[in-house]
């Protein structure tokens, strides 16, 4: 069966920054407030993080619940798992997730700096300094034959279509303007050349966009 590479749930602004300048240690998405980034993924009755009874149905539920299904191993970018740059200082940080990490399978993280993999719960770390290609090479042969997810942010979700890589993308395009930051594109019409496109607007403000390889 053939591996896919999936780009899920990834929400950018009407603008296309997936993330604002000035990353910190307390600010994640920089200059972006992901509480209004993500309230319609946060708002679901599958919502992993919700405490309290109830949520919203229909396609964002569908959504978020989908996230893991089939899904073996994950590719982020360095500043997904941190906001430190250049080579690590030390070996404290283990990323923004505390002990628990949401991805509960093995995670590649894309760096110039490699350092030494460590498990945290059901999750597995690994720091690779390769191409796109090598790199879901690693991650197709941890997922023992499911689907691969490309975490993000937007360069390096970039990085990967601009390989040719990509097969599945999902971008829920949020009304909120970011002006500056990560981006991953001008237009979703930038890759009308390559994918099928479906755009579907959701009641909870978001837009999803559907993209699937030609």
């Amino acid at each position: 069966m053939t591996q896919l590479l999936k780009v899920q749930n990834f929400t950018v602004s009407r603008d296309g920054f997936g993330a604002g300048e000035h990353q910190t240690l307390e600010r994640p998405f920089g200059d972006a407030d992901p509480s209004e980034m993500f309230t319609w993924a946060g708002a679901t009755a599958s919502w992993p993080r919700r405490t309290e009874p109830g949520g919203s149905r229909g396609l964002d539920d569908y959504l978020t619940r989908d996230f893991h299904h089939n899904i073996g191993a994950e590719i982020m970018g360095r500043n997904k798992f941190g906001p430190q740059r250049g080579p690590w200082q030390d070996y404290e940080w283990r990323g923004w997730w505390d002990d628990e990490p949401p991805f509960h399978t093995p995670v590649f993280v894309m760096t110039h700096h490699p350092r030494p993999s460590f498990t945290l719960s059901d999750t597995t770390f690994h720091f690779v300094d390769a191409d796109p290609a090598t790199v879901l090479e690693q991650a197709r042969e941890a997922a023992q034959g499911k689907d691969v997810r490309l975490g993000g942010g937007a360069t390096t979700i970039r990085q990967f279509l601009d390989a040719g890589l990509v097969d599945t993308l999902h971008v829920a395009v949020s009304p909120v303007k970011i002006g500056a930051g990560a981006r991953l594109w001008e237009s979703p019409d930038e890759l009308r050349d390559r994918y099928h496109l479906d755009v579907v607007p959701s009641s909870s403000g978001v837009t999803h966009h559907l993209f699937w390889r030609k």
